[in-house]
Protein backbone atom coordinates (compact mmCIF):
# COMPACT_ATOMS: atom_id res chain seq x y z
CA UNK A 1 0.00 0.00 0.00
CA UNK A 2 1.19 3.31 -1.20
CA UNK A 3 -0.82 5.57 1.23
CA UNK A 4 1.18 7.98 3.25
CA UNK A 5 0.43 7.01 6.61
CA UNK A 6 -0.65 9.85 9.78
CA UNK A 7 2.04 11.50 10.74
CA UNK A 8 0.05 12.89 13.56
CA UNK A 9 1.20 16.45 12.86
CA UNK A 10 -0.90 19.78 11.81
CA UNK A 11 -0.70 20.24 8.03
CA UNK A 12 1.38 23.17 6.89
CA UNK A 13 -2.43 25.11 6.10
CA UNK A 14 -3.74 23.70 9.43
CA UNK A 15 -5.04 27.49 10.91
CA UNK A 16 -3.36 27.96 14.28
CA UNK A 17 -6.65 27.18 16.17
CA UNK A 18 -5.26 27.06 19.88
CA UNK A 19 -4.43 30.80 19.37
CA UNK A 20 -8.06 31.97 18.09
CA UNK A 21 -10.69 33.09 19.69
CA UNK A 22 -13.61 30.46 20.54
CA UNK A 23 -15.69 28.66 22.40
CA UNK A 24 -13.78 28.25 26.13
CA UNK A 25 -11.27 26.11 26.98
CA UNK A 26 -10.86 25.39 23.64
CA UNK A 27 -6.95 26.39 23.28
CA UNK A 28 -4.54 23.64 25.58
CA UNK A 29 -7.32 21.44 25.31
CA UNK A 30 -7.68 21.42 21.93
CA UNK A 31 -4.20 20.86 20.98
CA UNK A 32 -4.08 17.78 23.31
CA UNK A 33 -7.25 16.28 21.42
CA UNK A 34 -5.79 17.13 18.29
CA UNK A 35 -2.49 15.15 19.17
CA UNK A 36 -3.64 12.40 20.54
CA UNK A 37 -6.64 11.63 18.19
CA UNK A 38 -5.34 12.85 14.76
CA UNK A 39 -4.13 9.31 13.92
CA UNK A 40 -7.42 7.80 14.77
CA UNK A 41 -9.48 10.30 12.57
CA UNK A 42 -7.43 9.72 9.61
CA UNK A 43 -7.74 5.67 9.46
CA UNK A 44 -11.38 6.66 9.89
CA UNK A 45 -11.89 8.57 6.90
CA UNK A 46 -9.76 5.93 5.00
CA UNK A 47 -11.66 3.32 6.22
CA UNK A 48 -14.99 5.61 4.76
CA UNK A 49 -12.94 5.54 1.78
CA UNK A 50 -12.02 9.29 1.84
CA UNK A 51 -9.33 8.96 -1.34
CA UNK A 52 -5.50 9.59 0.03
CA UNK A 53 -4.91 12.91 -1.68
CA UNK A 54 -8.22 14.21 0.16
CA UNK A 55 -7.70 12.59 3.82
CA UNK A 56 -5.54 15.22 5.14
CA UNK A 57 -7.89 18.43 4.10
CA UNK A 58 -10.55 15.87 5.94
CA UNK A 59 -8.78 15.46 8.71
CA UNK A 60 -8.74 18.95 8.93
CA UNK A 61 -12.56 19.23 8.65
CA UNK A 62 -12.92 17.02 11.31
CA UNK A 63 -10.82 19.22 14.06
CA UNK A 64 -12.36 22.63 12.41
CA UNK A 65 -15.88 20.72 13.48
CA UNK A 66 -14.53 19.99 16.73
CA UNK A 67 -13.16 23.14 16.82
CA UNK A 68 -16.20 25.00 16.43
CA UNK A 69 -18.64 22.41 18.76
CA UNK A 70 -16.17 22.81 21.49
CA UNK A 71 -18.27 24.04 24.20
CA UNK A 72 -21.17 21.09 22.77
CA UNK A 73 -18.82 17.90 24.12
CA UNK A 74 -20.43 15.99 26.79
CA UNK A 75 -17.39 15.36 28.83
CA UNK A 76 -18.91 12.63 30.50
CA UNK A 77 -18.79 10.33 27.21
CA UNK A 78 -15.91 8.91 24.75
CA UNK A 79 -14.19 11.80 23.09
CA UNK A 80 -13.17 9.19 20.45
CA UNK A 81 -17.24 8.35 20.04
CA UNK A 82 -17.84 11.99 19.19
CA UNK A 83 -14.74 12.36 16.51
CA UNK A 84 -15.70 9.00 15.21
CA UNK A 85 -19.50 10.64 14.56
CA UNK A 86 -17.82 13.90 13.39
CA UNK A 87 -15.41 11.87 10.99
CA UNK A 88 -18.27 9.89 9.72
CA UNK A 89 -20.29 13.03 8.66
CA UNK A 90 -18.12 14.15 6.97
CA UNK A 91 -16.69 11.31 4.56
CA UNK A 92 -21.05 10.90 4.38
CA UNK A 93 -20.61 14.83 3.07
CA UNK A 94 -17.72 14.00 0.51
CA UNK A 95 -19.09 11.10 -0.75
CA UNK A 96 -22.41 12.97 -1.64
CA UNK A 97 -20.60 15.70 -3.30
CA UNK A 98 -18.26 13.40 -5.32
CA UNK A 99 -19.75 11.26 -8.85
CA UNK A 100 -17.60 7.99 -8.34
CA UNK A 101 -16.57 8.25 -4.33
CA UNK A 102 -14.77 5.69 -2.88
CA UNK A 103 -17.17 2.77 -1.11
CA UNK A 104 -14.48 0.38 0.21
CA UNK A 105 -13.25 -0.11 3.67
CA UNK A 106 -9.98 -0.65 3.94
CA UNK A 107 -7.98 -1.87 6.55
CA UNK A 108 -4.71 1.10 7.37
CA UNK A 109 -1.67 -0.51 8.89
CA UNK A 110 0.14 1.22 11.70
CA UNK A 111 3.82 2.41 10.61
CA UNK A 112 6.30 -0.39 11.03
CA UNK A 113 9.60 -0.75 11.41
CA UNK A 114 11.71 -2.34 8.54
CA UNK A 115 10.96 -5.68 8.00
CA UNK A 116 12.29 -8.91 6.35
CA UNK A 117 10.71 -9.77 3.13
CA UNK A 118 9.21 -12.87 4.10
CA UNK A 119 7.94 -10.47 6.73
CA UNK A 120 6.62 -7.95 4.21
CA UNK A 121 4.73 -10.94 2.30
CA UNK A 122 3.46 -12.24 5.49
CA UNK A 123 2.09 -8.88 5.91
CA UNK A 124 0.75 -8.11 2.46
CA UNK A 125 -0.95 -11.47 2.49
CA UNK A 126 -2.92 -10.49 5.82
CA UNK A 127 -3.39 -7.05 4.84
CA UNK A 128 -5.24 -8.18 1.58
CA UNK A 129 -7.12 -11.08 3.75
CA UNK A 130 -8.74 -8.48 6.03
CA UNK A 131 -9.94 -6.70 3.62
CA UNK A 132 -11.71 -9.22 1.46
CA UNK A 133 -13.09 -10.64 4.43
CA UNK A 134 -14.48 -6.78 5.07
CA UNK A 135 -15.58 -6.96 1.57
CA UNK A 136 -17.88 -9.81 2.46
CA UNK A 137 -19.69 -8.19 5.55
CA UNK A 138 -23.12 -6.03 5.14
CA UNK A 139 -22.23 -2.42 6.57
CA UNK A 140 -23.72 -2.77 10.21
CA UNK A 141 -21.21 -6.03 10.33
CA UNK A 142 -18.71 -4.01 9.33
CA UNK A 143 -18.67 -0.81 10.88
CA UNK A 144 -18.96 -2.53 14.29
CA UNK A 145 -15.69 -4.97 13.61
CA UNK A 146 -13.43 -2.45 12.09
CA UNK A 147 -14.47 0.02 15.45
CA UNK A 148 -14.24 -3.16 18.14
CA UNK A 149 -11.13 -5.17 16.50
CA UNK A 150 -9.38 -2.31 13.97
CA UNK A 151 -10.16 0.57 16.25
CA UNK A 152 -10.35 -1.28 20.22
CA UNK A 153 -13.24 0.84 20.84
CA UNK A 154 -15.43 -0.76 23.57
CA UNK A 155 -19.32 -1.86 22.88
CA UNK A 156 -20.48 1.48 24.74
CA UNK A 157 -18.05 3.28 22.76
CA UNK A 158 -19.50 1.60 19.20
CA UNK A 159 -23.52 2.13 20.55
CA UNK A 160 -22.63 5.80 21.12
CA UNK A 161 -20.87 6.65 18.29
CA UNK A 162 -23.19 4.52 15.95
CA UNK A 163 -26.28 5.48 17.59
CA UNK A 164 -26.86 1.97 18.25
CA UNK A 165 -28.81 -0.07 20.59
CA UNK A 166 -25.90 -1.55 23.03
CA UNK A 167 -27.73 -5.06 22.59
CA UNK A 168 -27.53 -4.78 18.56
CA UNK A 169 -24.21 -3.84 18.74
CA UNK A 170 -22.32 -6.99 20.62
CA UNK A 171 -24.96 -8.99 18.11
CA UNK A 172 -23.84 -7.84 15.19
CA UNK A 173 -19.79 -8.02 16.65
CA UNK A 174 -20.36 -11.65 17.70
CA UNK A 175 -22.11 -12.52 14.24
CA UNK A 176 -19.36 -10.71 12.50
CA UNK A 177 -16.71 -12.20 14.79
CA UNK A 178 -17.94 -15.79 13.81
CA UNK A 179 -17.61 -14.98 10.34
CA UNK A 180 -14.05 -13.88 10.68
CA UNK A 181 -13.75 -17.02 12.75
CA UNK A 182 -14.42 -19.84 10.29
CA UNK A 183 -12.62 -16.95 7.13
CA UNK A 184 -9.28 -17.65 9.22
CA UNK A 185 -10.26 -21.38 9.02
CA UNK A 186 -10.70 -21.56 5.52
CA UNK A 187 -8.03 -18.67 4.45
CA UNK A 188 -5.03 -20.86 6.56
CA UNK A 189 -5.12 -24.09 4.32
CA UNK A 190 -4.56 -21.62 1.44
CA UNK A 191 -1.77 -20.00 3.07
CA UNK A 192 0.00 -23.64 3.93
CA UNK A 193 -0.10 -24.13 0.23
CA UNK A 194 1.33 -21.24 -0.96
CA UNK A 195 4.17 -21.01 1.07
CA UNK A 196 4.64 -25.04 0.49
CA UNK A 197 4.66 -26.07 4.18
CA UNK A 198 3.32 -29.43 5.04
CA UNK A 199 -0.85 -28.91 6.40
Amino acid sequence: MTDREPGGQCPPDMPPLAARSGPSGVGPEFAVVFREHHDFVWRILRYFGVPPATVDDKVQDVFLVVYRRWDDFDRSSSMRSWLYGIARRVAADLRRGTARAERRLRAVPEPTPAVTPDQALAQAEAAAFVERFLATLDDDKREVFVLAELEFLTAPEIAAATDANLNTVYSRLRAARALFDRAVRRFAPELRRTHGQPR
